[in-house]
């Protein structure tokens, strides 16, 4: 069966060239162009196969009909002017989060996605990785009773950046988690942070989310910590899960922990965990794979554009209570 994805890669830098490297190893010549406005790019590219076509020329792009679909991997502030051009051009749109700075530009592309009957997708790759698909599928069948509280940290020792801060460069990740398994928006958000690297630019902040039905959560980024931590911990009144994607065995483990009503009032049980097997996927993998079953199939993808949206309406209303705080 032929392929129906011809795609372009628009931006390799540290995270663009992976998604050169994953869409060569899945579509071979149906990758059809790689784009960057800096040449020596086009070394990193060779790299991975000298046979892979290198433009610094994104009207290229734009102009050739038959590529029909773009990943857009290029600094967050770029996201909405590119997306903007190659929907408009008819191509379906993987851009990587935050999808837009801003949400009125996030519902432009939306509606320009509608209008002209294209895909937006955006870039949450924590979404299509196997462990938190498990995790939300048990979840769904029960085994840890009623939701009440979510944790997650994301902790490293930089990289520091100067066009984010910590809230927009680590917490995307979680906010979108948190997002797909309450499966709906914060009543209250409330954010603090502190700025000790650079002026201006938070290095740490936590952000406290309420949501209906008792369900509360917090999420603490930090690119000044002393070791890297990627922990997040949810918590029902029949037991636990946490996942640890940094350690090496036992990413995911279920705890049959909590407190129980007694006639003594209430007693803890406190079980061993049980760790849960997954399978052993490539999250970005899985993720460019979902992006062209949505377009040879023409379903709906699972990060789309209201997703993105409604990640970035945190994101918003958390900055506000950051500089408000």
């Amino acid at each position: 069966m032929e392929n129906l994805v011809k795609l372009a890669v628009v931006g390799c830098g540290r995270w663009g060239i992976n998604h050169v490297r994953t869409a060569f190893s899945l579509l071979g010549e149906d990758l059809r162009c790689v784009f960057d406005a800096n040449p020596s790019a086009q070394d990193r590219v060779k790299q991975i196969s000298p046979s892979i076509p290198f433009t610094t020329d994104k009207q290229q792009i734009l102009n050739d009909a038959s590529i029909n679909a773009v990943i857009i991997a290029t600094p967050a502030e770029t996201h909405f002017t590119l997306a903007k051009q190659f929907l408009e051009h008819g191509k379906h749109v993987l851009v990587e989060k935050p999808i837009t700075l801003y949400s009125s530009e996030a519902k432009e592309l939306m509606a320009i996605a509608q209008k002209n009957d294209r895909w937006l997708m955006v870039g949450h790759v924590l979404l299509y990785h196997p462990a938190i698909l498990k995790l939300k599928e048990l979840y769904v069948s029960g085994k840890i009773g009623t939701l009440q509280y979510i944790y997650s940290n994301r902790l490293n020792l930089g990289a520091i950046r100067s066009e984010e801060n910590i809230l927009w460069s680590f917490a995307p990740h979680d906010i979108s988690i948190i997002q797909f398994l309450i499966g709906s928006n914060p009543t209250e958000i409330a954010t603090h942070g502190a700025t000790f690297v650079q002026n201006g630019i938070e290095d740490t902040t936590i952000t406290y989310l309420k949501y209906p039905n008792n369900v509360h959560a917090h999420i603490f980024v930090s690119w000044l910590h002393p070791f890297k931590e990627q922990r997040l911990v949810v918590i029902g009144d029949k037991g636990m899960f946490v996942f640890e994607d940094n350690l090496a065995k036992d990413k995911l483990k279920f705890y049959p922990k909590g407190f129980q009503r007694s006639e003594k009032g209430f007693e803890k049980f406190d079980g061993e965990f049980e760790s849960i097997p997954f399978e052993n996927a490539q999250p970005l993998a899985e993720e460019h794979k979902h992006f062209y079953d949505c377009i040879r199939l023409n379903k709906q993808p699972l990060t789309d554009g209201q997703h993105a949206l409604d990640v970035l309406n945190i994101l918003e209303q958390a900055t506000k209570e950051l500089h408000h705080a």
